[in-house]
């Protein structure tokens, strides 16, 4: 598949777009902010687009297979980092950030390993929830003051950052029971795991 199919160019769209997010951070001023948030929103839902119209027009291929899940996490895991890096995270949410970053990097780890396996390991419903109260959640601290001041907008965000973390420990839980079924007896592997 081309690398200028329009499933290709959204899901590179989101990469370009982290340097800016990123940028937002060091611009004074509540329109930064909102700003960092429009764009970290956007980015988001080129992440349900690529995939729509590439199941649609039939367009998936090995390279969007390797950049979307690449995407995805270079996108939350440097926002992550400059919400800590800046202050915008209270010491106790930083946990639930640091759970999440780290089950990134486990999953990924065993989707590596079980595709050399040729085992697939689809996203499962609970995660596709996780991976949408994650991003609303990073998406609401990246506002954090400059929100609306009746209600606790912090609060709310890094509320939902811990409801993410419970989620993700969950979903990381239910990935590594699986992968370790085929990592346990290799020469078995050879069909798609489904998660519920």
């Amino acid at each position: 598949m081309s690398l200028t199919s329009l499933p290709n160019l959204l899901t590179i769209s989101r990469i370009l777009a982290i340097p800016v997010v990123v940028a937002t951070f060091y611009l004074s001023g509540d329109g930064a902010r909102w700003f960092g948030c429009a764009l970290f929103a956007a980015a988001g839902v080129t992440d349900w687009l690529d995939g729509h119209f590439a199941r649609r027009w039939e367009q998936q291929s090995e390279l969007g297979r390797f950049l979307d899940p690449i995407a995805d996490k270079l996108l939350v895991a440097a926002t992550l980092f400059m919400l800590t890096v800046t202050g915008r995270l209270s010491s106790h949410a930083v946990l639930p950030a640091l759970v999440i970053l780290c089950r990134e990097i486990l999953v990924s780890g065993l989707r590596e390993y079980l595709a050399g396996l040729r085992v697939g390991m689809p996203v499962s419903r609970l995660a596709k929830w996780k991976t949408a109260i994650q991003m609303a959640a990073i998406g609401v601290l990246i506002v954090g003051d400059a929100g609306w001041h009746v209600l606790p907008i912090v609060a709310i965000g890094e509320t939902l950052l811990w409801v993410a973390a419970l989620l993700t420990i969950v979903t990381g839980y239910d990935y590594l029971r699986a992968g370790l079924t085929h990592i346990a007896a290799p020469r078995a592997a050879g069909k798609t795991q489904h998660l519920a």
